[in-house]
């Protein structure tokens, strides 16, 4: 089980669209980070690479799966989640 330093809304991130992750100030001097890549994952924990506190990331698991092709059983195609 993993202690949070503190729960953030995704709101509260700001989102660098080249590098495709979200940022939120940490109290060492840096950044929480956590990609676009781990919350469509369904990753809910922000890292600061300079210290070791985290944060629980709140956040709709359902809208970063919008779009996301889901493997179908293999006697039937590939279904679309439709949000």
């Amino acid at each position: 089980m993993s202690v949070f330093h503190d729960e953030v809304e995704i709101e509260d991130f700001e989102y660098d669209e080249d590098a495709e992750t979200y940022y939120y100030p940490c109290p060492c001097g840096d950044r929480f980070a956590i990609s676009k890549e781990d919350l469509e994952n369904g990753e809910e924990v922000a890292t600061c690479p300079s210290c070791s506190l985290i944060v629980r990331v709140i956040y709709d698991k359902e809208e970063f799966m919008c779009g996301e092709v889901v493997p179908a059983p293999p006697t039937k195609h590939a279904e679309l989640i439709k949000c």
